[in-house]
């Protein structure tokens, strides 16, 4: 072949492939098949293994072609039981009940209800932190003579709180360190307990900043003699020091949180008729429905006499998640070393009119704020009802056939019960003169719905003849006339 002159570039030529290499990618080639296929039927040949386990564990175990068990199976073993004898899974109560609330309007505020037949009590707002009633006359002359009277037949016994037993046990339970307890009293977290975080924090005795400082001194607890417990002053005493040095010192009555007499008095079917009047003249008062005052604590009759007294309290506790209500412990299911009374509602009701002292103070009643620091400020202690009642919010005077009752609980926003009232803090003022009887109707209810259902399921009776007590959560007649409010 010719080119041309001009062009100097060499004309390209491919070189061929050489044989083997031919060869070589051919050979290659085959090889990878023949492994791929391999892999291939292990695959098959697995799969095929397990559907034929699989179908064989199934014959086995439900029996041949579903006739019946297999007999190899031990007896009761994964078994599935005729739908007649399967265990009833724990049910679902559907919320269908909103617990009524009545409004306080404002303080001041009046409003008509209508408790017993040809009556019409007047009924006044104290305060609206908590939210608080007082209904003159709520009780006749003849009904208070008969409650007290009844409660001397059946005896007093004494009402004393004293520091509480068993605390070691429970600080075991609960694997609490010194550090934790430590802590949990130190209110202010500045590193040392004051005398009054201290003295609040001992369940049963009231003990005064000079009562502590001889306490220190008697335990040697306070090296340094500032009044102040460091952590580790505070290491050096066992959990029960207090109560051992109380015990071999003496504690005088004036000290101890509750000094009274009481004794509970049961309202159900056969109790006194006077007993079942006042049960069911609470129930209209309250708009409850009748199953939640029946199932609630008995009504508990109370003898203050001079120098009687009951420091600043809550009727109920806070509710955690860890906290089990008393009266629906049982049906909770649950173990829990907290416990509290879950008294949504207080009915306080005054048997006599007393000669000196013995109201009943609520230290912040309509408080702009609540802060439990502030309850102790300058020695001045709010909770203590012997020297302290003149300076509470609200002071409410005994007045025989009087009834006061209050909210202990929020309301969810939901229609059931809420988070704790903490202005609801309230106590008994030191009797001066004479003597004070008074009786309290508590209403249980459990701030979780499921475990008050749960409850009311297992232990509510037959409903009673009366027509006022109908079954279940049915509402009761509502004893209030809009139409009748006004101010004082």
């Amino acid at each position: 072949m010719e080119t041309d002159a001009g062009d100097t570039t060499a004309p390209a030529t491919l070189s061929p492939r050489p044989p083997c290499a031919r060869i070589s990618c051919h050979k290659s080639s085959n090889i990878c098949s023949r492994s791929y296929f391999m892999v291939v039927m292990v695959f098959f040949h697995i799969y095929i293994i397990n559907v034929i386990a699989l179908l064989l564990y199934v014959h086995y175990n439900d029996g041949h072609g579903g006739a019946g068990p297999s007999r190899d199976a031990p007896s009761g073993e994964h078994r599935q039981l005729p739908e007649s004898h399967r265990l009833p899974a724990q049910p679902e109560f559907l919320r269908d009940i909103s617990l009524p609330r009545i409004e306080g309007i404002r303080v001041g505020h009046v409003q008509k209800v209508s408790l017993v037949t040809d009556k019409v009590h007047e009924m006044r707002t104290l305060s609206l932190k908590p939210l608080l009633f007082e209904i003159p006359d709520f009780l006749s002359e003849e009904e208070c003579r008969v409650v007290m009277q009844l409660a001397q037949l059946k005896g007093l016994m004494e009402s004393q709180l004293m520091v509480q037993e068993g605390q070691e046990e429970l600080v075991e339970e609960l694997n609490l360190s010194p550090e934790d307890i430590f802590n949990l009293l130190d209110i202010n977290q500045d590193g040392q307990l004051q005398l009054h975080e201290v003295y609040v924090s001992l369940d049963g005795i009231w003990l005064t900043p000079e009562n502590l400082r001889e306490i220190y001194a008697g335990l040697k607890a306070d090296k340094d003699g500032n009044g102040l417990l460091s952590l580790e002053e505070f290491r050096l005493l066992s959990s029960d020091a207090f109560q051992r040095f109380l015990l071999q010192q003496g504690v005088k009555r004036s000290q101890l949180v509750r000094n009274s007499r009481h004794t509970w008095l049961y309202q159900g079917k056969g109790a006194h008729r006077v007993l079942q009047d006042i049960k069911k003249r609470v129930t209209r008062l309250t708009r409850l429905p009748p199953a939640l005052v029946d199932l609630s604590e008995p009504l508990q009759v109370v003898l203050y006499e001079q120098g009687g007294h009951y420091h600043a309290h809550h009727d109920s506790g806070p509710v955690y998640p860890e906290t089990a209500c008393t009266h629906t412990r049982l049906a909770a299911n649950t173990s829990t070393p907290f416990e509290t009374s879950c008294r949504y509602i207080t009915v306080l009701f005054y048997l006599n009119s007393v000669e000196g002292g013995g109201e009943t103070a609520f230290p912040v009643a309509d408080n702009r704020t609540y802060d439990e620091v502030s309850l102790i400020q300058n020695d001045v202690d709010l909770l203590d009802t012997r020297k302290n009642c003149d300076k509470s919010n609200l002071r409410v005077k005994p007045t025989k056939g009087t009834a006061v009752f209050w909210y202990n609980y929020l309301s969810d926003g939901k229609g059931w019960v809420g988070e704790q009232d903490e202005y609801s803090l309230h106590g008994g003022c030191m009797v001066t003169h004479g003597m004070k009887w008074v009786a309290n109707k508590w209403i249980n209810i459990d701030p979780d719905y499921q475990r008050q259902a749960r409850y009311q399921q297992l232990v509510s009776q037959q409903p009673e003849d009366d027509d006022d007590d109908d079954e279940g959560l049915k509402m009761s007649t509502d004893p209030y006339n809009s139409d009748t409010h006004q101010d004082l």
